[in-house]
Formats: structure tokens, C-alpha cells, sequence
């Protein structure tokens, strides 16, 4: 890769990893559309672990309060809303493993294409839009409950589909279980974490049993961009969501969506 398109690419993984516009879809259509060469197993660690520290960074009063709560109280019975918070994290994580795991090489197979960003991107965009306009945004992060982190925790799974989006995904399935804007993101980013996590983890297992070479400058760049986007939109997004909801980003997705049809068909 250049230079550029090493930059390019981690700021887009950046961005693209906390806005409900999905990552995986806007780190496919370079090669799709523009005929960039994959990027490689190394530069999608990296990009990863920049996202990462990131989220981690920005949420790192949340992660040690959660995690003690849960090591405090999380195996008592008597549970504090932290550690029912951070239970909530670990069950909403458990269904994307699973699917994650059963169902990963049949979507790199089948669904990483321009055709299936192109209609997921426009099919969760409309239920996005829809569920921001139907949401009683009576709820906040501490009143979720076991059911609300399963069925969070099955719409994240289904983000498995390239164009669906993780974060739009949660955050939708927030909004219609009745979460305000806020807390469906701020849930939807410590949910984030660990799958980040375990996604890295497997690209790293991949990227040591790969013989090639590996471009130090390509990942040491491409992680600090993608940690510098990634904070930034995480600061940003969450300052504006309440006030701007989710229309941009639903008008982005059909436009982005439309797009890509016209590309595929004509």
C-alpha cells in the first residue's frame, strides 16, 4: 500500500468502526470500486488495535468501574447496577462469538461483496431510521436488563453481514428497546470492546501463521491514525447524537446504498 492509502484506510477504520455506517463495508469498497490491493492481515490488526485503545481510552473509567463491580459483587447476590451493567456486556457479547465462529467463513465467502453492502446498507439504514423515530428514549444504560443484552446482544451478531454495521446494528436494537440516544451508543461502545478484541486476536492468530513479510511503517501508521479517528469520533458522536439523532446517518447509508447499486448494475 502507499502511504496514502495506508492513512486513508485508518481513518476510515476509525471512523467508520463507533458511526452506524459500517466499518466492514467502507474497508471492502477501496478494492471493490477502486482497485486498491487488500490491505493484509498485519494492517487489519493494527487498525484494530489502534480502534481499541481508542474505545478502551475513552471509556476507561467505565472498564474499571464495571470490571471491579464484577469482581466485586458480579458472582453475589448482591448485585450493584455496576456489575449488572458489566454482566449485561459480557451476555450481549456471547451471541457475535458464537455466530462469529459458526458462520465467519461463509461470509467471506459469499457475502463480501458490493452487492450485499449496498442492500444491508440500505435495509438496516431504513430500520435505523425507524427505530430512532419510534423510540421512547425512556431508558438509561443502568436500566437494561438480561433480555434487552440478549436481543442487543443477537442484533450484534447479525453485524457479521458486511454493511450491517456493528455499532448501527446495537444501537438500533437499543433504540427500540427503549434506551436514549446515549446510552444505546454508550452501551453499543462497551460492547465494542470486547468483540474489537476477540476480532484482533484472530487476525493476530492468522497474521502468525502467514510467511509474508510484515511493513512495520504500514501498521505503526495505520494504528495511530485509526486510534486518533476513533477518539475523536467517539467524543464527537456521543456530544451530538441527542441533539442531531440519527437522520444524517440514515441519508449517508442511501446514498452510500444507492450508490453502489448503480456501481454493481450498470
Amino acid at each position: 500500500m502507499t502511504l496514502f492509502e495506508i492513512i486513508i484506510l485508518a481513518i476510515i477504520q476509525g471512523l467508520t468502526e463507533f458511526l452506524p455506517i459500517s466499518s466492514s463495508a467502507h474497508l471492502i469498497l477501496p478494492s471493490e470500486v477502486l482497485g486498491w490491493n487488500d490491505q493484509g492481515i498485519a494492517y487489519d490488526v493494527a487498525v484494530h488495535l489502534g480502534s481499541l485503545l481508542a474505545v478502551m481510552i475513552y471509556f476507561r473509567q467505565d472498564i474499571w468501574r464495571l470490571t471491579g463491580a464484577w469482581f466485586s459483587n458480579g458472582l453475589s447476590s448482591n448485585q450493584t447496577q455496576d456489575s449488572r451493567l458489566a454482566w449485561w456486556v459480557i451476555i450481549g457479547t456471547i451471541p457475535a462469538v458464537m455466530f462469529g465462529f459458526a458462520f465467519k467463513d461463509l461470509i467471506e465467502i459469499y457475502a463480501r461483496s458490493a452487492l450485499v453492502i449496498a442492500i444491508t446498507t440500505i435495509v438496516f439504514g431504513l430500520l435505523l431510521w425507524y427505530a430512532d423515530n419510534k423510540a421512547t428514549q425512556a431508558k438509561t444504560v443502568h436500566q437494561i436488563t438480561w433480555k434487552n443484552a440478549i436481543f442487543i446482544g443477537l442484533a450484534q451478531a447479525i453485524a457479521i453481514i458486511p454493511g450491517t454495521s456493528r455499532s448501527g446494528i446495537t444501537m438500533t436494537a437499543g433504540l427500540m428497546i427503549g434506551l436514549d440516544r446515549e446510552s444505546a451508543a454508550r452501551f453499543s461502545f462497551l460492547l465494542s470492546i470486547p468483540v474489537i478484541l476477540g476480532a484482533g486476536l484472530l487476525a493476530t492468530l492468522d497474521l502468525l501463521q502467514t510467511p509474508n513479510a510484515v511493513d512495520w511503517n504500514a501498521l505503526i501508521f495505520g494504528a495511530a491514525f485509526s486510534f486518533v479517528s476513533a477518539y475523536a469520533c467517539i467524543y464527537l458522536f456521543l456530544s451530538w447524537i441527542s441533539k442531531v439523532g440519527m437522520l444524517p446517518f440514515v441519508i449517508y447509508r442511501l446514498i452510500l446504498g444507492t450508490a453502489l447499486l448503480l456501481f454493481v448494475f450498470m
